[in-house]
């Protein structure tokens, strides 16, 4: 196949002349592969440049006469035919003598000879095609026309009136068609083929489909060539299989396909399937992309995906030693990472399984920066594997696990950290490592979640009390409020969202349940904030509160809202004065004509976006009421509010931990609030616990105890 790509190219391009170049040089080679001949007059054929070629196709008929395979030798004399535009003598007594020879039993041989044009002067292009479509011409057999009536079935067809009967795919009643534009439009199927089965025995096809899958698709990439994923499913789904039965059908074909040496699997998934002209092994297919001596991240992935795959390959022992001396080389002479060196190491001692020590625990010994190393392990059952050489052979695996808590992606070995720590009596260390997401969620945000969910269905674990439930939702609703709108926390938003509103709000329900009044209102707070709770949703949390605690009523926790104070600075009021007016002047219109647009499209019942445009003004209205109400309860903090003889309102607290760490927190209102920069809402747990202390004085917050050293008015700064 070393010609074919180039004759593409020449063709993809329309460079004739160098078509021409190219083949002048192919017809004087001494050894041709039949079936590349055959895809490059194919090829030749199906494009633009077929008609001016037919000149120089007979150049190919001394490659053709060396063909030894016949099947491939008459396709490449039918295609020399259907592209050659000389109709000499000379053609005309070769098709003639080509087709005595093949079927010289017919007994209607003569007229077909007639009807292809080979007895009388004339053109006869396309003359082997013409006369196999007249003789597989008979009442019950399929063919395929080009023109866009896909599939048809004869019907009925004469000889002497040149014409024949159809019906197709696509068009409505039988069609006549005569001989003559038959020639240009129609082509032979075969009983068997993927096209004659679908159209002629769809109940026996779509029994094979789900006997044997595999089959079917052998049968479709044979017939139609090289499909993508996409196109499969258009030629099977609904057609053979019906659409609800679909993703099982091909999950399940996919994995048979992967595991077939006879079909070529893409690397990408706008790339076609490849039915293989001869068997490839999965040993041939590492051998042969391991010669492109990749890089070693891309060796590991690759031998990984390989022994997940196909573990029967290892039964070959030479291929083992094989891959057993590759890794070895790539372990001793390219530059590799730590991570890269564990996991090389790892598929050495497998591949091995002798029972020589390993080196693995003396590696992990040794290193340094497990965190970065284990971070740096993309396979999940080798991140697993490392941490579990971690428990065994390192004294500081406690805290190793504790920081990894924050830093893997996989919430299996988040598991595997607690289930090794807790037994180990580190539950005081665990909740100290917890109580850090619930000062600040953004450190760990599918941590937080994780945990969230662990302790909501497990009250065994450590923070699973009912204040410890309390204070991971309270972190939970601040969490999401911030990471909404964060284009790289869409899926996490989507699931926090799941988890409240699943089985209808039960995790909110059973949170306030156990909370105190305090922090019931703090929840209710924090809802409002969150963007992605339509108004619907924040209803259903209030009516939720209400029933645990009926003051929260109309008559109870409005009143008492009115005396509250929303302290804020100067900064702190223009910026949500500037939210309100974005609201009332720019999305407020452009919400309106969004509920124009979609009330256009008429059937406001099973209309998605003229509700979900409804649900957007609802947020809007409900969030420009409820600044509105803040607005009116504002007090800027001037300096006389600022006392610095104790922490209040808008105070700086410098203090230190119970491990002597220094650490400042600021005190504001709740617009200003960020706890990546230690500013509190006056409103908030933390800032609360630490009200009207005075310095040498000490606080607790969620088990860690602080002392007060210095208070500075915030206002100072400024």
């Amino acid at each position: 196949m070393g010609y074919l790509k180039d004759f593409q190219t020449q063709i993809s391009s329309n460079n004739y002349s160098g078509l021409l170049q190219l083949w002048e040089e192919y017809c004087q080679g001494d050894q041709i592969d039949g079936e590349e001949l055959r895809q490059i007059l194919q090829a030749i054929k199906q494009s633009s440049m077929a008609d001016p070629f037919g000149r120089h196709v007979d150049k190919a008929i001394p490659l053709w006469k060396n063909l030894e395979d016949a099947p491939v030798a008459d396709k490449v004399i039918q295609l020399i035919f259907d592209l050659q535009t000389f109709n000499n003598d000379y053609f005309r007594q070769l098709a003639f003598d080509y087709l005595s020879k093949k079927f010289a039993d017919d007994k209607n041989f003569n007229e077909k000879i007639r009807l292809i044009g080979l007895k009388n002067k004339e053109n006869f292009q396309g003359a082997i095609s013409n006369f196999l479509l007249l003789t597989h011409m008979n009442k019950g057999k399929f063919v395929f026309h080009t023109g866009g009536w896909g599939v048809g079935e004869i019907i009925d067809l004469s000889l002497v009136r040149e014409e024949l009967v159809l019906e197709f795919d696509y068009v409505a009643g039988k069609k006549d068609l005569s001989f003559e534009n038959a020639f240009k439009t129609l082509i032979p199927i075969p009983d068997d083929h993927f096209l004659a089965m679908r159209f002629g025995n769809p109940d026996a096809l779509e029994d094979k489909a789900r006997k044997n899958p595999l089959e079917v698709i052998h049968m479709l990439l044979r017939d139609l060539g090289p499909r993508t994923a996409t196109e499969i499913k258009e030629e099977i789904c609904d057609l053979v299989i019906p659409a609800d039965e679909w993703p099982k059908w091909w999950q399940n074909a996919r994995a048979k396909i992967k595991k077939d040496t006879m079909i070529e699997t893409p690397k990408e998934l706008k790339d076609p399937f490849r039915l293989r002209h001869a068997e490839v092994t999965h040993e041939e297919r590492l051998e042969k992309a391991l010669e492109s001596k990749p890089d070693a991240n891309t060796l590991i992935q690759m031998v990984y995906s390989f022994l997940r795959d196909f573990p029967e390959i290892l039964k070959n022992k030479e291929f083992k030693n094989s891959l057993i001396n590759k890794l070895t080389e790539t372990l001793s002479f390219q530059e590799i990472t730590d991570a890269q060196e564990i996991q090389l190491r790892f598929f050495i001692e497998d591949l091995e399984n002798s029972q020589t020590p390993k080196q693995t625990p003396e590696l992990i010994k040794s290193f340094k920066d497990l965190e970065k190393i284990i971070s740096e392990i993309p396979v999940l059952s080798f991140k697993k594997r490392a941490c579990v050489e971690i428990r065994k052979v390192r004294s500081d695996w406690e805290e190793i696990f504790l920081s990894l808590l924050f830093t893997v992606d996989q919430n299996t070995l988040r598991d595997y950290f607690i289930s090794e720590l807790i037994p180990a009596k580190c539950e005081d260390k665990l909740e100290k490592k917890l109580n850090e997401l619930l000062v600040n969620p953004s450190i760990s945000p599918e941590t937080l979640v994780w945990y969230f969910q662990k302790i909501m269905s497990n009250d065994k674990l450590p923070m699973a009390s009912a204040k410890g439930r309390s204070n991971f939702f309270d972190a939970f609703l601040v969490l999401l409020s911030r990471i909404e709108s964060d284009a790289n926390f869409k899926d996490l938003t989507k699931k926090m969202l799941g988890i409240l509103l699943q089985d209808r709000y039960l995790v909110v329900r059973k949170v306030m349940q156990e909370a105190s009044l305090d922090e019931v209102k703090e929840f209710l707070l924090l809802c409002t904030k969150c963007q992605s709770l339509t108004n619907h949703d924040i209803k259903i949390f209030h009516s939720l509160a209400e029933v645990v605690y009926p003051s929260l009523g109309k008559g109870g926790a409005k009143e008492e809202d009115k005396e509250n104070v929303i302290w804020c600075t100067a900064e702190g009021y223009k910026k949500t004065q500037a939210r309100m007016h974005q609201i009332a002047t720019v999305e407020t219109v452009e919400n309106a004509k969004e509920i124009e647009i979609a009330r256009s499209h008429g059937d406001l019942r099973e209309n998605a976006e003229f509700k979900s445009a409804l649900e957007k003004r609802d947020r809007l209205q409900s969030e420009l009421k409820f600044l509105s109400d803040q607005i009116n309860k504002a007090r800027l903090i001037t300096q006389d509010d600022v006392s610095t003889d104790e922490i209040g309102v808008g105070t700086i607290v410098d203090c230190v931990d119970k491990d002597g760490k220094p650490i400042a927190y600021t005190i504001l209102g709740p617009w200003e609030a960020n706890p990546d920069e230690q500013i509190l809402s006056f409103q908030s747990k933390m800032a609360q616990s630490m009200m009207g202390k005075k310095v040498g004085e000490s606080f607790q917050f969620q088990n860690d105890k602080f002392v007060v050293k210095k208070i500075r008015s915030y206002l100072e700064k400024k």
